[in-house]
């Protein structure tokens, strides 16, 4: 039998709502849903592009995409509940790793003089970005951008928290036991995973391929880790409310991986 702490993730509220005369507040709505409904659409094609050029060029496909701005996974800002966490402390302090980094945001958002993050990416066209993005921030001693193959990296250092959102569903099926125990090797004895479980829902194919909770337990729980908390993510942003949730997992220091 499974059991979990579960939590509930309370957003943060951004300003206040300005009172309108009605018939404002009803045009404003049709406006947003019409915008809403045409950005769904136009992020479905662009799904289906970029599985096309990904599934039919193993060895270049996710540069490509990043060339042809076909990158429907970035959020163009940093995740929101990942964000919540940081300023609400808690987040592991010590060295971080953001695999499959991207344009980076979440590498930026949680960098500070208590972790010292590391953003690796296979595609040198995201690294690029990614560097460009930070070129000025203040917090420049405090992260880096590498482009590396996740599963043949090995760095100097272990990790005290690794964070995974688009990149455990965009591996192949049959990677995701390589991917746990990759995960285990790179970080410190307890030190912590945190998996954005996305997208949550029946489809067929892929990038992205569909996960379940019991996806990632049928690869971590072998590889030594355990769940401390699983919860619905109520940061995440429109397109994807109820297509997501929360894993928080704790490696154990005194089981190896198998």
């Amino acid at each position: 039998m499974r059991t979990y702490l579960i939590h509930r993730c309370i957003p943060i509220l951004i300003g206040t709502r300005t009172l309108l005369p009605r018939y404002r507040r009803v045009g404003w709505s049709k406006m947003n849903q019409k915008s809403t409904q045409k950005s769904h659409t136009t992020a479905t094609s662009n799904v289906g592009k970029m599985q096309q050029i990904v599934n039919s060029d193993s060895g270049n496909g996710w540069d490509r995409c990043w060339e042809e701005g076909l990158t429907p996974w970035d959020l163009g800002e940093p995740t929101p509940v990942l964000l919540h966490l940081h300023n609400t402390g808690a987040l592991p302090k010590g060295r971080a790793l953001v695999p499959g980094c991207g344009s980076g945001y979440d590498v930026l958002a949680i960098a500070c003089a208590d972790r010292y993050v590391v953003g690796i990416d296979i595609s040198d066209n995201a690294i690029t970005k990614a560097t460009e993005l930070s070129s000025e921030s203040p917090n420049a001693e405090h992260f880096t951008f590498l482009k590396a193959d996740f599963f043949t990296w090995h760095p100097a250092e272990l990790f005290d928290l690794i964070f995974d959102y688009t990149f455990f569903c965009a591996i192949e099926p049959d990677m995701r036991s390589a991917w746990a125990r990759k995960v285990h090797d790179l970080l410190k004895p307890d030190g912590e995973l945190i998996t954005l479980m996305y997208p949550i829902e029946d489809r067929e194919g892929g990038p992205p391929y569909k996960v379940s909770v019991t996806d990632y337990e049928d690869v971590l729980h072998p590889a030594g880790f355990r769940a401390t908390s699983i919860f619905e993510n109520e940061l995440a942003i429109a397109p994807r409310k109820g297509r997501e949730k929360v894993g928080r997992w704790r490696k154990s220091a005194s089981q190896s991986c198998l």
